[in-house]
C-alpha cells in the first residue's frame, strides 16, 4: 500500500522578534521546538517596507556546528566572511553555508525600494561534522532550476529533487529538499517526501490547505509541521498559494545551543566560548567554495 498523505501535526504563527543589531522579524520556530524539527534548527523570515527595521542588520557575529541558508525574495543582502567571501545576496539568490568548525560572518540588509523580504534556515550539522572545514555555496537566481508542471505548479528546486531536476545544492549530511511552491488559484500540488524525514512548509503568500483538509486553511506567514507518511498535498484557494517545503533526514542527537553555536554538549559550547575570548575561535581562514 502507498504511505499516506502527511498530515499537519503542529502549526506555528510565528512571534515577533528582534534579532542582529536590531532587525525585526518572525521567527516560526527555534530552541523551544527541539526536536520537532530535527534536524532543522530555526526559520526566521525578515520582511519590511520599512527600512528602519532591517537596515541595522547582522554585523560580525560566530557560527560554529550548523549550516546556515539565506534566501532572499526581495531586496539584496551584503554579506562577508572570515574565509575570505563577500558580495551581494539578491532577489532570488540563496547563501547556504557550512559554518563547520567556526566561521564569523556578517550579513547586512541594504535599503530596497518596496519591501526587503526573505528567509533564514539553520540545519544542524551532524556530531561528525560540527569541527569540519567551513563551506560555502553562492547561488545567483539564475542558478536554481525552476520547473512548470502540466498543473501550472511552479517549483524552484534549491535543494534535492523535484521529477526529474535536482537542485544545485547537493551532499549536506541530512539529505534535505528545499522547494520554493506556486500552486495556481484552486490547483493541487503534490510531492512524494521520503518516509521517516522531517517535513515541514512555511506559507509565504495567499491560502491553501494540506492533506485534504480545507476545513483547516492556512494563511500567508504559517509554518506546520507534518506527522509522519509519504506525500504531502497543498490545494490553493481562489487566491492561490505559495510556500517552502522542506524535508531533512533527523539526526536523532543531542543538542547543545548557547547563540548562534549549535553542539552536541555543553562542555563543547564552554570550550567555543573560550575560544571566542582567546581569540583562536576561528580554525581555518582560506577561501573554501564548494560549486
Amino acid at each position: 500500500m502507498p504511505d499516506p498523505l502527511r498530515s499537519i501535526v503542529r502549526r506555528f504563527p510565528g512571534v515577533p522578534t528582534i534579532e542582529g543589531a536590531g532587525v525585526r522579524l518572525r521567527r516560526s520556530f527555534s530552541n523551544p521546538e527541539v526536536p520537532l524539527f530535527d534536524p532543522f534548527l530555526l526559520l526566521d523570515r525578515f520582511g519590511s517596507s520599512n527600512p528602519a527595521d532591517y537596515l541595522a542588520g547582522f554585523p560580525w557575529h560566530p557560527h560554529r556546528g550548523i549550516e546556515t541558508v539565506t534566501y532572499v525574495l526581495d531586496g539584496k543582502v551584503e554579506h562577508g566572511d572570515t574565509l575570505g567571501n563577500s558580495g551581494v545576496i539578491g532577489t532570488g539568490d540563496v547563501q547556504w553555508m557550512n559554518s563547520g568548525s567556526g566561521i564569523i560572518h556578517q550579513e547586512m540588509p541594504q535599503r530596497t525600494e518596496g519591501t526587503m523580504s526573505g528567509f533564514q534556515l539553520w540545519v544542524n550539522l551532524p556530531a561528525r561534522e560540527k569541527m569540519s572545514v567551513p563551506a560555502y555555496r553562492g547561488l545567483s537566481a539564475s542558478d536554481i532550476p525552476e520547473v512548470t508542471t502540466d498543473a501550472g505548479d511552479r517549483v524552484k528546486v534549491v535543494a534535492g529533487t523535484f521529477g526529474t531536476v535536482e537542485g544545485p545544492v547537493r551532499g549536506i549530511p541530512v539529505d534535505p529538499t528545499y522547494l520554493d511552491v506556486r500552486v495556481p488559484p484552486e490547483g493541487t500540488f503534490e510531492y512524494a517526501t521520503p518516509p521517516g524525514y522531517t517535513a515541514f512548509a512555511h506559507a509565504i503568500d495567499g491560502v491553501g490547505s494540506f492533506a485534504g483538509d480545507d476545513t483547516a486553511p492556512v494563511p500567508g506567514g504559517e509554518t506546520v509541521l507534518f506527522g509522519p507518511g509519504g506525500p504531502v498535498r497543498a490545494r490553493a484557494s481562489d487566491r492561490g498559494m505559495r510556500f517552502l517545503l522542506v524535508t531533512g533526514r533527523p539526526l536523532h542527537e543531542p543538542v547543545a545551543w548557547y547563540g548562534p553555536i549549535v553542539m552536541n554538549r555543553r562542555d563543547e559550547l564552554v570550550e567555543a566560548m573560550r575560544e571566542l575570548d582567546r581569540g583562536d575561535f576561528i580554525k581555518h581562514r582560506r577561501p573554501i567554495v564548494e560549486e
